[in-house]
């Protein structure tokens, strides 16, 4: 065999050595996560091929490019319980936060999912609606930086003041039909319309979009946690007119009613949403204004999907194209008058699913499972994927990794929805959704037979099996809700933060 001459065979071995320390160096890489939160979203995006749905071409090409979720569920019935779930990794069954938002005041043990990143060596970048938006509700803790738009809001709480006097409103307000001659404040609840033309930049979350996108295009040193929260499609539904313009008013699907749908629930329930189909979806059928109204709706999902586009464009663009894993997800979904509801807060389908999807590195592609998930399992996942130390608390999903990796190995689980209340929840899976309520009243669906869940089974004696079953999967135990806290008094600002003085 011919030897080298011994100069050349050492060159040749340094760069023997150079190339596999580089890919032990790749190897060791940790990936940067760009966590992608919108608000209020339900699964009419595209790519979920429902009815109705809206028009979102960016989400569509995230979706195209990694694993998409048909069947994942919200770990919170609205935006406060699902948040505080997702940033702990615990349910309100364990924390106690079933309405509120503020695990960290009455449970600073608990180490936060931005947290768990900067002690993992992440640099972490955080901006709009992540946590709930009324002030004391952000946790401040773990961020290298937390994006609001003005001095203000830093010195009163962090409230994000989604719509507020520097922000564009339409012209007339409120601009509905639904909210015509009323006085109008707080939440602007059923209230839709264009913003004059020429201010979409002045939007709060446009200028959160453009925050995230001058964030990618910065040097780091350290794989980055950046994470942006959009309100839209939240109440009002206000975005400019182009994304108006990209539905026909006389072709917009309605979602499948049915008339005598509540007859069948439980008393409490039943006058509970009776209520609510005579104060809401009545009213809009009266007005002949849902489709006005889902227009809005579909206009700001829109508007949201164009803002998203913008951050995946600047990904695309950035040297970190290649090693960010990317996670998209609504906070849960949101009903447009089935079951007589007109917003969120049940343990129906129309409030439990939720578009998810995540793309990037160790991630299939162009990938769709019905695998049952749970927002609640992000926190354990990216525990795993980026190699985050372990927290003081356990965490209550599971790990997902395997799933996105191979999609074909998931394994059908049950998922557990905590409701508004001790002992009031849901349990999901691909078949059926079991429904109980702290009366000890019951609902039982065959999803796959009932997409819509008009037929009330719990009472049927041949699922009484069934219904045992699912109730295994709900904790033994549920914590007492925490106590509610009283801004005025209770929330204390010193320059740019703030903390919550609850006493002894």
């Amino acid at each position: 065999m011919s030897q080298l001459p011994a100069n050349k065979n050492m060159n040749w071995k340094l760069a023997l050595i150079f190339v596999i320390g580089m890919g032990f160096a790749q190897a060791a890489e940790k990936p940067n996560v760009l966590f992608l939160a919108v608000d209020d979203m339900n699964d009419w995006i595209a790519c979920l091929e429902t009815t109705p749905h809206a028009i979102t071409p960016n989400i569509d090409r995230l979706a195209a490019r990694g694993v998409n979720f048909t069947n994942a569920h919200t770990a919170g019935v609205f935006c406060a319980p699902s948040r505080a779930a997702i940033f702990t990794g615990q349910f309100a069954s364990k924390t106690g936060c079933y309405t509120t938002a503020n695990y960290f005041v009455h449970r600073p043990d608990i180490r936060p999912l931005q947290v768990s990143f900067t002690e993992g060596g992440y640099e972490t970048f955080g901006g709009g609606k992540l946590f709930h938006h009324p002030a004391g509700a952000i946790d401040q803790r773990g961020w290298t930086e937390f994006y609001l738009r003005k001095q203000s809001q830093r010195e009163s709480g962090w409230p994000l003041d989604s719509w507020s006097e520097e922000t564009p409103f339409p012209d007339p307000f409120p601009a509905s039909v639904y909210n015509e001659g009323k006085e109008v404040s707080g939440g602007l609840f059923l209230d839709w319309g264009a913003v004059p033309e020429g201010t979409e930049e002045k939007m709060a979350d446009t200028m959160r979009a453009n925050w995230a996108v001058s964030k990618l295009k910065e040097k780091h040193e350290k794989p980055f946690f950046l994470a942006v929260g959009l309100y839209s499609p939240h109440f009002p539904n206000y975005c400019p007119q182009k994304y108006f313009d990209l539905y026909d008013p006389e072709k917009i699907e309605l979602p499948p009613y049915k008339d005598d749908d509540l007859d069948d629930l439980p008393e409490k329930i039943r006058k509970q949403k009776t209520n609510r189909k005579n104060l809401h979806h009545k009213g809009l059928e009266e007005l002949d204004a849902i489709d006005d109204a889902i227009h809005g709706y579909l206009a700001c999902i829109s508007y949201a999907d164009a803002m998203i586009g913008r951050v995946l464009d600047a990904l695309d663009a950035s040297p970190y194209a290649d090693n960010t894993i990317i996670v998209l997800w609504s906070d849960h979904g949101y009903h447009h008058g089935e079951k007589g509801e007109w917003g969120k807060h049940t343990l129906w389908e129309r409030t439990s699913n939720v578009p998810f999807i995540w793309a990037g590195p160790g991630i299939a592609q162009g990938e769709k499972t019905d695998t049952t998930v749970s927002l609640i399992d992000m926190y354990p996942t990216l525990v795993e994927q980026c190699k985050l130390p372990e927290t003081p608390q356990n965490l209550e999903g599971r790990s997902i990794a395997g799933i996105l990796e191979d999609p074909s190995s998931a394994k059908q689980l049950k998922v557990f929805l905590p409701h508004m209340e001790p002992e009031s929840y849901a349990v999901v899976d691909r078949r059926y959704r079991y429904i109980h309520y702290a009366d000890d009243t019951e609902e039982l669906y065959d999803v796959r037979k009932d997409p819509n869940e008009w037929t009330n089974l719990a009472l049927d004696p041949k699922f009484t099996e069934v219904k045992a079953e699912f109730q295994k999967r709900a904790p033994k135990k549920f914590v007492k809700p925490n106590p509610k806290l009283n801004l005025r008094k209770q929330l204390i600002f010193k320059g740019d933060t703030f903390h919550w003085n609850v006493g002894k």
